[in-house]
């Protein structure tokens, strides 16, 4: 099904249009010159929608692992944030030799440990 556009002489195909000139592109059964005559598109056109499919195609069966895959990837992204500011945390208390005497080493580290609780609380 085919639908007229703002501006006059562009057309837009719908997806399921496409699917199925691609499909029967793919099903070999008739040339593409046969094919564009029969649904008023241009032959590249038909081969470009025809390579799109084959393309995707793996994409259909594997859209779990893919979402699995994300979800993992932005879970290490977050722990490597984490690490990095534990580590910042750590280079700058080592640079305060002052903070690990006997009477303020304890509340140097409540104050961190408070800053690293609101910190994964935020993230």
């Amino acid at each position: 099904m085919r639908e007229r556009g703002s501006k006059e002489g562009r057309r837009r195909f719908s997806d399921e249009f496409k699917a199925r000139v691609a499909l029967e592109a793919i099903k070999g059964q008739r040339t593409a010159n046969e094919l564009a005559q029969e649904f008023g598109i241009h032959v590249n056109q038909i081969n470009l929608w025809k390579k799109q499919l084959l393309e995707a195609a793996p994409k259909v069966f594997s859209r779990g692992k893919d979402r699995e895959a994300e979800r993992i990837e932005q879970e290490r992204d977050r722990l490597y944030r984490q690490v990095g500011q534990l580590q910042v945390e750590v280079d700058w208390l080592k640079k305060r030799p002052d903070c690990w005497t006997e009477r303020c080493a304890k509340a140097c580290h409540d104050r961190a440990q408070q800053r690293a609780v609101r910190r994964s609380m935020a993230m």
